[in-house]
């Protein structure tokens, strides 16, 4: 009998587990950023520091856990052919997952968009955190997605490679 006692207390005891550990990963962490993103920033060619591109309808979200985990969605009247003359791009950017409750964000939808050429990713910003640049797609139609994404320093950083001076210093937190 205090065999089964124990077995119910184990399985109740990993479904609680279970289940914060689900809420902390899907919602948890995750606040509204969207006040705190006022405007969209591309890198223009040859210029050390972004500057504002016309954008509406900004949603973002945000998690102080990780420096990899915004993500936003936007709408700009900018076309595609405007903005490649202007602005510096990405070649192999790849969107990072949403929480399924963030609706606007697919990160599957925007990498067919990206493969297929409808699509084309921006640098926004260098090093918004250190290792972490910030990434901007934008769609024929005028949707827009960011996201942040580990350049070759945050990749060198992380996966313990020495860094050497072309990344800038890591300040400790």
């Amino acid at each position: 009998m205090s065999g089964k006692i124990v077995g119910i207390v184990i399985l109740i005891s990993a479904l609680i587990a279970g289940g914060a550990l689900y809420y902390l990963q899907v919602y948890g962490f995750y606040e509204e950023a969207s006040a705190d993103l006022q405007q969209v920033r591309l890198m223009r060619l040859g210029a050390e520091t972004p500057v504002p591109i016309l954008a509406e309808n900004i949603e973002a979200i945000d998690a102080d856990s990780s420096p990899i985990r915004f993500r936003a969605c936007f709408t700009t009247p900018s076309s595609l052919a405007m903005l490649t003359e202007i602005y510096v791009g990405v070649e192999r950017a790849v969107p990072r997952n949403a929480p399924a409750w963030f609706a606007c964000f697919d990160a599957a939808a925007i990498a067919e968009e990206l493969k297929a050429g409808t699509a084309l990713a921006f640098l926004s910003e260098k090093n918004v955190d250190f290792g972490v640049d910030r990434i901007v797609a934008i769609t024929q139609d005028g949707r827009g997605y960011i996201w942040h994404e580990l350049n070759d320093c945050g990749e060198k950083a992380y996966d313990g490679t020495i860094i050497g001076e072309e990344c800038p210093r890591r300040e400790n937190n």
